[in-house]
């Protein structure tokens, strides 16, 4: 009933100045309307195009049958003579024709009939071997009918015979108006089948549509789940039910990442509120400020949680609108990779082996550091002795691979774990599992820079996250550089890092320092 009340209806409809004026018509009623006047016009145009081809044959081919029947007199005169060819003329002419033989006054020697023996039914004099056409219209014929005369000259130059063929033009005529009459006649019974045939076919295909449009209506935003029938008819209305089910989907699917992302995002806030809330309750019925002293630095670090989460949330709400912003430049991606192995080895009690090969890309320093240092960040949180790192160059791409010896990720949850607040272990705390949103910033920083992320597991066991990046094309000058044979470099002291590490050779980062004594060893999920 509702979706009655909001269907559209034609007719007259009130303005806002209290005028009325028409509705447009719908679409059956504009395609009926314009395939029966396209039509219309195109049988309008074939018809007169049919008719004045058909008069035209009409014509030619009775001044072909005239011309043939005066060559054939003319053939007669020439080798027999003219009484010969009088009597030809009496007896080879066909009805609705009329043959006459004239000396060279214009005087009738021969004629097919009575009726044409006494005047000429041409004023044609052509010259001898020469053929000339008339019309002889009815005022002027020696018959009541219209004749189209051929005369052709025989004989010498000093005394040429006329041979006149005539033929009636009313056959022709009646032809074509026998053809006019049925194309009119026929016109209006074929623009009805037209107009009947477009009429069923858009009003069939549009009852499809409305069905789709009620049902669309239907659908609010407690309601997603419904879906439109999609009718078996091979066609554009089944693919636009098809399409406005995957529409849907994607609808749906937002709707409830969108509700997740709300519920996880308020849920990972309440617990830093809840603590700070608390802290300052408790530290504000002190008055000797002792419980201040003692809870500063929780309320130090709540603080600090929320403002590292309100910042992720942040960077993947501009992701999700406008796409991350990157301050593109030449980027030394060995150069970030040392820098946050340098960071690592200083908190981290596991063993960290690196090997770095030269390589350029074009990016974001800061956003690539960022995402490098989520993905190092949980391989420490959940690595077991040894962390791995390995930049590549290969042909297309730059290769970072980072491997821990920890429980490796299910194939199932490998794709789920780049996503909004997951967390494989639901069973561990927020302060050692983080907020669930580190990876899928990282996604979004690679794919803003053109590349790609991966979770696998690595060859001797373990995690493996692998991020690949568009290399950057060197220039020929320094292709001909790195091919050129490098001078003998000196020997490098013990503990620094030697002339060939800044020439352009692999940089291997030597094993970790001695753990930390007493930082604890995390296992368990992944997020």
């Amino acid at each position: 009933m509702e979706a009655e009340k909001r269907r559209p209806r034609f007719g007259k409809m009130r303005t806002p100045f209290g005028k009325t004026r028409t509705r447009r018509w719908g679409v059956r009623k504009r395609a009926t309307a314009t395939a029966v006047a396209f039509v219309a016009a195109a049988l309008l145009v074939g018809g007169l195009t049919l008719l004045l081809l058909l008069q035209r044959a009409l014509v030619s081919s009775t001044e072909r049958l005239t011309r043939l029947q005066a060559e054939d007199v003319v053939a007669h005169i020439a080798e027999q003579d003219l009484e010969e060819a009088a009597n030809y003329v009496r007896s080879a002419a066909r009805p609705g024709q009329y043959i006459q033989i004239l000396d060279p006054k214009g005087a009738v020697l021969a004629a097919s009939v009575p009726a044409a023996a006494t005047e000429p039914i041409t004023a044609l004099r052509p010259a001898a071997k020469q053929t000339l056409f008339e019309r002889v219209s009815v005022q002027q014929s020696l018959f009541d009918d219209e004749l189209l005369v051929a005369a052709t000259g025989v004989g010498e130059d000093d005394k040429v015979y006329t041979v006149a063929v005539a033929a009636t033009v009313s056959v022709q005529s009646e032809t074509v108006a026998t053809v006019a009459w049925f194309v009119l006649g026929a016109a209006p019974l074929l623009l009805a089948g037209v107009g009947v045939g477009v009429w069923m076919l858009v009003g069939r295909s549009l009852r499809q549509v409305e069905q789709i449009r009620d049902q669309v209506a239907g659908i609010n935003a407690k309601s997603l789940d419904g879906r439109v029938g999609v009718p078996q008819t091979s066609d554009e209305i089944q693919a636009l039910a098809q399409t406005m089910n995957m529409m849907l989907d994607r609808l749906e699917a937002s709707d409830q990442e969108q509700r997740r992302f709300v519920s996880d995002a308020s849920h990972e806030l309440r617990s830093p509120l809840a603590t700070l809330s608390a802290a300052v309750e408790i530290a504000a019925a002190d008055p000797s400020g002792v419980t201040w002293e003692e809870s500063k630095e929780v309320v130090a670090g709540e603080t600090a949680r929320m403002r590292y989460l309100v910042q992720d949330l942040l960077t993947l709400a501009k992701a999700d609108d406008q796409g991350l912003r990157l301050d593109a430049a030449d980027v030394d991606l060995d150069d970030v990779l040392n820098d946050e192995v340098g960071r690592l080895r200083c908190t981290s009690r596991h063993e960290i082996q690196a090997e770095l090969e030269p390589a350029r890309i074009t990016g974001d320093v800061r956003s690539l550091g960022r995402a490098i240092r989520n993905v190092l960040d949980n391989a420490e949180r959940y690595a077991r002795t040894r962390i791995s790192i390995r930049v590549r160059n290969s042909l297309d791409d730059v290769l970072l691979t980072i491997d821990d010896d920890g429980p490796p990720v299910p194939a199932a949850d490998r794709e789920r774990i780049f996503e909004r607040f997951v967390r494989l272990d639901e069973s561990r705390s927020r302060d050692s599992g983080g907020s669930g949103l580190g990876l899928a910033i990282t996604s979004a920083i690679v794919s803003a820079h053109g590349g790609r992320i991966r979770c696998t597991e690595a060859p001797g066991g373990g995690c493996r996250f692998e991020l690949a990046f568009p290399a950057q094309a060197a220039p020929a000058e320094s292709a001909a550089a790195a091919s050129a044979p490098a001078p003998p470099a000196p020997p490098a002291a013990p503990g620094e890092s030697g002339p060939a590490e800044s020439a352009g050779k692999a940089r291997v980062q030597p094993l970790t320092p001695p753990p930390v004594p007493g930082k604890p060893v995390r296992q368990g999920g992944r997020g």
